[in-house]
């Protein structure tokens, strides 16, 4: 070099090698021409020194940034920018983990600790490795006891000195963090090297590694096979396909490294331990995790291998899969020669019991063929009975007969334990929640030792079947606006509701389940009851329809239903429950229709299945309006097709009749659009106004219909004829709204006895305070009358006072007893004789209105039931008349005039009436209660789930088999 900074060959050679990477043997083997001046000695050294630092820096973009490996270790030569935004494929990683980190230096402090944000690209790397790369992605992909790391701590960077490691070794590295710091002068004396450079290392360190790997090859002498053992004189590619590239043995429970190669199990994580995360054959990185088993052919090919038994004195050939059990067989063993065998991995031999379900199944293999063997050749392949009948034998032999006999009865189909449905129906009939339920299941068996009761994942297993949504169906046609889909369980009452900005807003919650799908589930809860008619009947099992299957539909209000807990939004504290009662099927013959089911208690809470459930209140017109349209446009549909249900093996056609009788007054008027029960039109059956009843108390028919009420609507609406308000009234019949439910015209018996009760009661307040002689009388004392009746109530019926009048109270409030006790309050006698007379008269015709078929349980008051009605409308009219003149109540005038009409159609009134759905009031507060989550948006599902369940004649039956066996 001259003062000129002209480049000589030299140069031109240091720098054309620089740029091959090979710059740190020629910089040190470089000195300056003697024969330059001094002053160009000067300049030579400073661009020596920059030479250097290009040196330097060109061998530095060749390392980890991270870990300091080279990139040539990895043989597609990957490596990633340390800086800079993550690649695809980690930011899914990133993505699925929920994490918000989106650059590699966040990444890498975040794992590796380093902070690579201030480094200097003269000092640090600007890449890293495709090994670090593997690590953070597997350390968010993973858990963090998976994600194994080679070094302890990453590297150091430093800047170029005269001391620098990477310039100085031909594999160049950084310095570790709290690394001893190398003495200048003692470089070329200390060449340290890192510990996964394995081909550069010193010869201590390379003599230590040695020395482990000897260990490690005469420990697997013990318990691997040696290659000599092989039968066949296979090619020498051969044997090395079938040995461990570590021991050098045959493989013991082979596994594959990413690179494909094959290694013991032991001998791979052994090795991982002592040199580092790479695979010994050709140094890919290779960690624990990513150690997969062979494919099963080559496992195969593995154990056909012919062996030498290694025992003196046996001369047989055992293939390397039974080799083991043959060695099993050989009392003693001499020596090493023997081989002893020991569970994979050299672990000491467990007991059965302590081992993995995979593990018994290899150790049993031998022992399970000859069971099967066996079985196949005595016992016509029955392996279980053969298993348990050796079991029964063992446990007889020890003298342990308790065990030995549960097992007999388990074989006999008789075991100790319950059935899960068992179980089910004694948690829904008992009203346990999940963890009432399980703390009792551990305490049974934790206190008898055995499992009584079935764990609670094998109850909602149960459940499944029981529940909407599980049994395929079909029906013909599709049903219009309806989903084909047959798995539809628990759905929102409010999907499928179109909002917008201008529609009334709806606040509520609701659940239900789609209508086709809960009368599927319904039918199949009764398969049996269905096939038992069938047979009842002498009609074949064959016959496939069609079925016609009457169902009755009702609807009521369960009102104030506040809690003092749960979450969600504002809703009203007022519940709404659509129930349905299937209740008769009938198939059609040449004789009229025979009846092969009918529902023998038609008003029990048990066969009144929830529908739909929603906290509202039921005078809410809209809200009642969106939550149950899309349900009456599932009936609607379905009264025109057909289904097409498998039931006892053979696919049997259903058609429905739908019968919407279980609704009290207030809601039929609310459904139908008709004015409330205030109005001048008194009956919903039919057009007398309140005046006309109270003239003709009896003669009346039923005119109403749910087709002529959509008529009486439309010309409300549009009032064609141009009439005023009062003439529109009249010729309307009462509508105001339109009607959105169809209603069969008809008596709500609960409801009915209620009113009627409700209006005695009054008769009575009257009759003691002689009203009939002085009707201008003031509210104080008309109280004080009621109080009177109430204290003599609960003196001589104990009947406590009410507020508002219920089922039980009318019960007990209509009786003989009842009025003997109210005429010792009326003070004239033929006052008393004419209240007996109408307490009489009312007794004998309500059997005829309340029992499910009159015509079986009270055939003559049937037919005195006009007769009745005729004297009770006539002491009405005569010794009641300062109460009943121009006016009567609604349900008095259902009661005289109607009656026998609905009778005659229908067969009965009380069978259809609502006090089924009225019953389920009390289990809606209990289930509510005891088992649903303390959160408004799932308990009103949890509760349907649970009153469905608690409806189901399948699980019924097992709880009257256990009332029948108590109660003998």
């Amino acid at each position: 070099y001259n003062s000129s900074q002209e480049t000589s060959p030299e140069s031109t050679a240091v720098s054309e090698d620089l740029s091959l990477g090979s710059a740190p043997q020629l910089l040190a083997n470089f000195k300056p021409q003697e024969s330059e001046k001094s002053n160009a000695v000067d300049s030579n050294e400073t661009d020596l020194k920059r030479l250097g630092d290009e040196a330097h820096v060109t061998a530095i973009q060749q390392l980890c940034r991270i870990c300091g490996a080279s990139f040539k270790m990895d043989q597609q030569n990957r490596s990633y920018p340390v800086h800079g935004p993550v690649d695809s494929e980690t930011q899914d990683v990133l993505r699925r983990r929920e994490r918000k980190v989106t650059s590699w230096p966040e990444l890498i402090l975040k794992v590796f600790k380093t902070d690579v944000r201030p480094d200097v690209d003269t000092i640090h790397p600007t890449r890293f490795c495709h090994n670090c790369w593997t690590i953070m992605n597997q350390k968010f992909s993973h858990n963090a006891s998976e994600v194994y790391f080679p070094h302890n701590q990453a590297v150091e960077w430093t800047p170029h000195s005269a001391a620098c490691n990477v310039c100085h070794s031909s594999k160049p590295w950084g310095k570790r963090k709290g690394a001893p710091q190398l003495n200048p002068n003692k470089v070329k004396k200390r060449k340290t090297r890192p510990e996964f450079v394995k081909k550069s290392k010193t010869p201590s360190i390379q003599w230590k590694s040695n020395k482990a790997l000897n260990q490690m090859k005469d420990s697997c002498k013990k318990i691997h096979l040696d290659t000599n053992l092989l039968v066949v004189d296979y090619p020498s590619d051969f044997v090395k396909s079938v040995s461990c590239q570590v021991c050098e043995h045959i493989l013991s429970d082979p596994v594959q490294t990413p690179c494909k190669h094959l290694f013991c199990r032991i001998c791979i994580l052994k090795y991982i331990k002592l040199m580092g995360c790479y695979c010994p054959s050709c140094k890919y990185p290779c960690f624990p995790t990513d150690l997969t088993t062979p494919v099963k052919s080559y496992l195969s090919v593995l154990n056909t291998l012919l062996l030498k038994c290694t025992v003196s004195g046996c001369d047989e050939e055992i293939s390397l899969g039974k080799y083991s059990h043959h060695i099993s067989k050989h009392k003693e063993t001499k020596g090493k020669e023997a081989y002893a065998h020991i569970n994979k991995g050299g672990r000491p031999r467990q007991h059965l019991l302590t081992l993995t379900r995979r593990a018994q199944k290899h150790r049993l293999r031998e022992l399970k063929m000859q069971v099967k063997a066996f079985a196949d050749k005595e016992e016509e392949g029955d392996v279980k009975s053969v298993c348990l009948t050796l079991f029964l034998l063992a446990l007889r032999a020890r003298n342990e007969h308790r065990q030995a006999d549960e097992l007999e009865a388990i074989m006999e189909g008789r075991g100790a334990g319950l059935h899960p449905a068992v179980c089910l129906a004694i948690r829904v009939n008992t009203f346990l929640s999940c963890s009432q339920y399980h703390k009792m299941y551990r305490t049974v068996k934790a206190t008898t030792g055995r499992q009584i009761f079935q764990p609670l994942h094998a109850l909602r297993n149960a459940e499944k079947a029981l529940l909407p949504g599980y049994h395929t169906f079909e029906w013909r046609p599709p049903l219009k606006s309806v989903s084909t889909r047959t798995d539809v369980g628990i759905i929102d009452g409010l999907s499928g509701l179109n909002r917008s900005v201008d529609e009334y807003p709806v606040d509520t919650i609701s659940k239900r389940f789609r209508y086709d799908v809960a009368l599927v589930s319904a039918l199949k809860d009764m398969e049996e009851d269905i096939l038992e008619g069938l047979k009842a009947q002498n009609l074949d099992d064959y016959i496939s329809g069609p079925f016609t299957v009457v169902v009755k539909e009702s609807c009521d209000g369960m009102g104030d239903v506040s809690e003092k807990h749960g979450s969600g939004p504002a809703v009203p504290e007022k519940a709404v429950r659509f129930s349905f009662t299937v209740m008769n099927i009938n198939f059609p013959n040449n004789n009229g229709p025979v009846r092969i089911f009918e529902e023998s208690k038609p008003n029990s809470e048990l066969c009144c299945k929830p529908l739909c459930l929603m906290l509202a209140d039921e005078s809410d017109h809209e809200t009642l309006t969106a939550i149950l349209s899309p349900l009456i446009a599932e009936r609607e549909a379905m009264k025109t097709a057909e289904l097409l249900l498998e039931m006892g093996g053979i696919l049997r056609n259903f058609r429905f009749v739908f019968r919407g009788t279980g609704y009290d007054e207030k809601l039929v008027r609310e459904v139908e659009g008709l004015e409330a029960s205030g109005s001048i039109f008194i009956c919903t059956l039919c057009d007398a106004t309140r005046l006309e009843a109270s003239q003709n108390l009896v003669n009346h028919s039923i005119t109403r219909s749910h087709g002529e009420n959509l008529q009486r609507y439309e010309m409300w609406r549009s009032n064609p004829h141009h009439e005023s308000v009062d003439e529109l009234r009249d010729r309307v019949k009462g509508v105001s709204a339109k009607p959105f439910i169809e209603t069969l015209p008809s008596i709500d018996a609960l409801h009915c006895d209620i009113g009627n009760a409700a209006e005695f009661y009054r008769i009575f307040q009257l009759e003691i305070g002689e009203f009939y002689k002085n009707s201008s009388v003031t509210k104080e004392e008309k109280k004080r009358w009621q109080a009177t009746l109430d204290k003599h109530l609960r003196k001589r019926m104990n009947l406590k006072p009410i507020m508002r009048m219920n089922g039980n109270f009318a019960r007990k409030l209509m009786s003989k007893e009842t009025i003997e006790a109210v005429c010792e309050l009326v003070p004239c006698e033929e006052r008393q004789a004419a209240l007996i007379e109408l307490m009489d008269l009312y007794l004998k015709m309500k059997p005829v209105w309340r029992s499910s078929c009159p015509a079986k349980e009270c055939p003559e008051l049937l037919c005195q039931y006009s007769f009745h009605s005729q004297r009770f409308a006539e002491l009405l009219s005569t010794k009641f008349k300062y109460r009943y003149e121009g006016k009567i109540t609604n349900y008095f005038h259902k009661t005289l005039a109607h009656v026998p009409e609905i009778i005659e159609r229908d067969g009965s009134i009380g069978a259809w009436a609502s006090e089924g759905n009225e019953s389920g009031n009390k289990l809606f507060r209990r289930f509510r209660k005891m088992n649903a989550r303390q959160s408004k948006f799932y308990e009103l599902e949890d509760v349907l789930k649970h009153h469905w369940l608690y409806t189901s004649k399948y699980l019924q039956k097992f709880m009257n088999a256990h009332n029948n066996l108590k109660n003998q």
